[in-house]
């Protein structure tokens, strides 16, 4: 069973996913929040798997919460949930703390697709996020001598997980094994000096000094 919290102060739209979610068999919807002060009070208590954070929000923003919320639940996947397809709240997102980043137009199927594939340790990312994730890495001029260390496979690696790929979905586009990305991931924390995937890709793709 997958347990997600919804904070969004669209008050209808947080109806909707949660009597969606409930209706799946595997998941259920633990708690709703409209505002991201009340989130913070009661979230590190509910302890959902997965959390689906609104970004704009009256009073404070989605992204401080997550950044907030990260501090003192730092196992807790969130998904960012929105309408805005901008790079710099992106980023911002994902400097955060946030794993996933999803347009809330997209299908009940693909948020669920999303929730299983947060849960299981992947950045779900929709398609056009995705892209622009990847143009703002290819057009960043400025890499610190810590991401020049990093091989051409493990470059690679990396981008594909700036894709939203998951681990067998890397495995297969590359012809190797899950054990051996694996172990490209362990060696890009380590050049990189960051403790997650969110962190690898938004310092990699930024052109952020380490």
């Amino acid at each position: 069973m997958i347990t997600v919290s919804i904070v969004d102060d669209e008050k209808k739209l947080c109806q909707s996913i949660a009597t969606f979610v409930n209706g799946t068999p595997g998941f259920r919807c633990l708690s709703m929040y409209h505002s991201a002060e009340v989130a913070l009070e009661h979230l590190p208590h509910d302890q959902p798997d997965v959390v689906l954070m609104d970004i704009h929000m009256t009073g404070m923003s989605g992204i401080e919460c997550v950044e907030r919320l990260k501090a003192m639940a730092p196992e807790m996947q969130i998904i960012m949930l929105t309408v805005y397809e901008d790079t710099d709240q992106i980023f911002k997102a994902l400097s955060a703390g946030a794993s996933g980043y999803m347009l809330k137009r997209l299908t009940p199927a693909k948020l669920l697709e999303a929730i299983k594939e947060v849960n299981a340790g992947g950045s779900p990312m929709s398609s056009s996020i995705a892209r622009k994730v990847v143009a703002s890495f290819r057009k960043s001029e400025k890499i610190s001598e810590e991401k020049a260390r990093l091989s051409p496979r493990e470059q690679m690696v990396l981008e594909s997980m700036a894709n939203g790929l998951t681990y067998k979905q890397t495995a297969d586009e590359l012809g190797i094994s899950i054990d051996t990305i694996r172990t490209y991931v362990r060696r890009i924390y380590e050049k990189l000096h960051v403790q997650s995937r969110t962190e690898a890709v938004a310092k990699y793709v930024r052109g952020q000094e380490i």
